[in-house]
């Protein structure tokens, strides 16, 4: 079975500002890859839809969404330093929230392993807020969809952006049907992310933040995996795991401190994939978050791409033989 790949041309139109990290290259990079000899035989490609307004207000404030909406044929609104639309970024957004939730329903109806080509991206997207280049919270939506639409009683996120999720963590904190995981260089922005926040009421315990410090690389995330986040995924059994899929614990990234190659992110996605398979019927969905340079990205994402293939055409073993 092909591996569904979710993208509209829209989230190349979002623009920042020149010289930005957060740039159309980093996506057009990704869709050249997906796009090569090396996966024609396994990727089925799905135009990614607006998303429902009474999805977004899962996890959004309705006054929120409604300024963002606002910003739709607006040269330039700021919403912080590094937090800006165009006229083109509400539809991105959207289209980037509307791929989560497309790639969920997918999940659930057959096509278990998907992954959302899109930007802008989400994590750091508050229920009433906009911040580190993020407007929706994209991965959010889509747990809350699975949750309400789809009928799963437990939903895992799994965040590797080198960023701490914040908004992901604060929206379903207080909440035991999404359990969120994430691994972070700390301290680092945006300064949440303790390994003491572990959620509240009937939260309390699906939250669990591994604080890397600035060095880790390859040795040290497949410890924290094999240590921690594949004994409380095993406990948790989710019926679908969401990956928020950041490449920029790379080595190569410019605005983290960390030492990740490809080998670091093929085990982590080669575990995850056995997780799904344990307890989600394979179901599992990969966001792409941050990963701010080029080759770093693509390094990353052909890890992940490989082992996404691997169950489609039996060939994803070559493939990683012959990456390097």
């Amino acid at each position: 079975m092909a591996i569904g790949v979710y993208y509209h041309d829209a989230c190349l139109l979002h623009e920042i500002d020149v010289g930005h990290p957060e740039r159309p290259e980093r996506l057009e990079a990704v869709l050249s890859l997906l796009r090569s000899s090396r996966y024609a035989d396994c990727v089925g490609w799905h135009e990614a839809p607006l998303v429902s307004r009474d999805d977004l207000e899962l996890v959004h404030a309705g006054e929120y969404i409604d300024r963002l909406a606002g910003t739709a044929g607006r040269s330039r609104s700021w919403f912080d330093q590094d937090t800006q639309a165009n006229a083109y970024t509400w539809e991105a957004a959207q289209r980037a929230a509307g791929a989560a939730v497309a790639a969920v329903d997918a999940a659930f109806s057959g096509q278990t392993r998907s992954f959302c080509a899109v930007r802008p991206p989400g994590h750091h997207a508050e229920r009433d807020r906009a911040m580190g280049f993020c407007f929706l919270n994209n991965v959010a939506v889509a747990a809350a969809h699975a949750v309400a639409r789809c009928g799963a009683g437990r939903v895992a996120i799994v965040d590797w952006d080198v960023h701490h999720g914040n908004g992901t963590q604060h929206i379903f904190e207080d909440r035991a049907d999404v359990l969120y995981v994430s691994l972070h260089q700390s301290p680092h922005y945006p300064g949440t992310g303790s390994s003491v926040e572990r959620g509240s009421g009937e939260g309390t315990g699906y939250t669990l933040n591994l604080a890397l410090e600035a060095g880790a690389g390859d040795e040290e995330y497949i410890e924290a995996f094999d240590a921690h986040v594949i004994p409380t995924l095993q406990q948790y059994a989710p019926e679908l795991i969401l990956v928020s899929a950041g490449f920029d614990a790379h080595w190569r990234d410019p605005l983290a401190g960390m030492n990740v190659s490809f080998d670091g992110y093929h085990a982590m996605t080669q575990r995850l994939l056995s997780c799904a398979a344990r307890s989600a019927g394979g179901r599992i969905v990969h966001l792409l978050e941050g990963g701010y340079d080029l080759s770093g990205l693509v390094e990353g994402m052909t890890a992940v791409a490989d082992l996404l293939c691997d169950a489609a055409d039996g060939k994803g073993a070559a493939r990683n033989r012959d990456y390097r």
